[in-house]
């Protein structure tokens, strides 16, 4: 499990990004990347992670089902996840 100050520094940087969307989209447009250089660092979408729901985990982190491998292997293998069974041939 990731440590929770890791998980809620990426909620801080999601709400800076949700903050700062508009501006950043319109001074980019206006081409005054002077201005952009001014906000803060994390308002930028690029800074983001994503991470593991229940477990808060980076790396190996499943889009389609907001899960990292792990918990997507377990969650499987109790039939959490509609559709989704263990392969067998």
């Amino acid at each position: 499990m990731a440590r929770k100050s890791l998980i809620a520094r990426e909620e801080k940087r999601r709400k800076l990004v949700a903050k700062y969307a508009d501006l950043r989209k319109e001074l980019k447009e206006n081409g005054d990347y002077e201005a952009l250089q001014k906000l803060p660092k994390n308002s930028s979408k690029v800074r983001l992670n994503n991470r593991c729901m229940m477990t808060g985990r980076v790396r190996s982190y499943y889009r389609k089902f907001g899960v990292s491998r792990l918990v997507f292997r377990e969650m499987a293998l109790k039939g959490e996840i509609p559709g989704i069974k263990k392969a067998s041939w």
